[in-house]
C-alpha cells in the first residue's frame, strides 16, 4: 500500500501550483497570448503544459504549507510577477498604438476608427495597421517563443518564495514603460515632422494666397502626404520594431534583477 504524507502533497502543490500562477498571469497579459480570439480554455491548457514541462527542471523550493498565510502571500507574489512580466511586453505594442494614434491625428484621420481584434475595441485605422504589422513581425521572428523562453528563465533569476521582490522592482517597471513609450514617440516622429512641415507650408500658402480654399485642398493633401510618408517609412520599420521587442524582452527580466 502506497502511503503519501501531507508534507509530500504540499510539496507537490508548491512545486506545481506556484509556477502555474506566474505562467498563467504572464500569458493573460503578454501578446500575442492575450488576444481575445484565443479561447481561455486553450490558454489554460497551454499554461498547464508549460508548467508540467519545466517543473522538473526548476530549482528546489522551500517547504511551505500552501494553505497558510505565507503560501497565500507567495501565490499573490507569483501572480504579480507574472502580470509585471506580461505588462512589460504589452507596453511594446501599446507604444506602437500610440505612434499610430499620433500619425492618425496629424493626418486628420483621428475620427476614422475600426474594430481591433487584438484589443477588442475601436482604434484608429493607422494604429490598427501598425499594430497588425507589428504582431506579424513579432510572430515571424518567433517572438511568442522568446516570451516562453524568458518566462522559463525568470524562475532562475527570481526563484519561487524569493524575498527580494520590493518596491524598487515596480519602480524599474515604471521606468521601463517610460523608455518604451519614448521609443514609440520616436517611431512616429519622422512622419509627424513631415506632416507638420506640410501644415506649415499650407499655412504660409494661405497667407500668400488667401483666395485658395485650403479646406478643399489641405485635407486630401495631408492624407496623401501622410500615406506617402508612411509607405516610405515602412521600408525602414523592421529595425526600430525589433529594437522595441528587445527592450520588452529585456524588461521582462531586467525589472526584477536591477537593484
Amino acid at each position: 500500500m502506497i502511503n503519501i504524507s501531507t508534507a509530500e502533497i504540499n510539496a507537490w502543490i508548491v512545486a506545481f501550483f506556484f509556477p502555474l500562477a506566474r505562467i498563467l498571469a504572464t500569458l493573460a497579459i503578454a501578446p500575442p497570448y492575450n488576444n481575445p480570439a484565443l479561447p481561455k480554455r486553450i490558454l489554460l491548457i497551454f499554461g498547464l503544459a508549460i508548467t508540467m514541462v519545466i517543473v522538473p527542471a526548476l530549482p528546489a523550493t522551500v517547504a511551505i504549507d500552501p494553505a497558510s498565510g505565507a503560501g497565500l502571500l507567495i501565490l499573490i507574489q507569483q501572480v504579480l510577477i507574472g502580470i509585471g512580466m506580461g505588462f512589460s511586453m504589452r507596453l511594446v505594442f501599446t507604444a506602437v498604438d500610440m505612434a499610430g494614434n499620433l500619425i492618425s491625428m496629424q493626418m486628420g484621420l483621428g475620427f476614422a476608427t475600426a474594430y481591433d481584434p487584438t484589443s477588442a475595441g475601436q482604434t484608429g485605422v493607422i494604429s490598427e495597421l501598425l499594430g497588425l504589422l507589428t504582431l506579424l513581425l513579432f510572430m515571424s521572428i518567433n517572438g511568442h517563443l522568446m516570451i516562453i523562453a524568458t518566462l522559463v528563465q525568470s524562475f532562475t533569476v527570481l526563484p519561487l518564495a524569493d524575498p527580494r521582490l520590493a518596491a524598487a522592482n515596480w519602480w524599474n517597471l515604471a521606468n521601463t514603460g517610460a523608455q518604451i513609450f519614448s521609443s514609440g514617440l520616436l517611431l512616429s516622429l519622422p512622419i509627424v515632422v513631415a506632416l507638420l512641415i506640410s501644415n506649415l507650408a499650407m499655412a504660409v500658402l494661405s497667407r500668400a494666397a488667401p483666395q485658395l480654399n485650403l479646406m478643399a485642398i489641405g485635407f486630401p493633401l495631408t492624407i496623401t502626404l501622410g500615406f506617402a510618408a508612411l509607405a516610405i517609412g515602412m521600408a525602414h520599420l523592421s529595425g526600430p520594431l525589433q529594437q522595441l521587442f528587445d527592450q520588452g524582452l529585456t524588461a521582462m527580466l531586467g525589472e526584477w534583477v536591477r537593484r
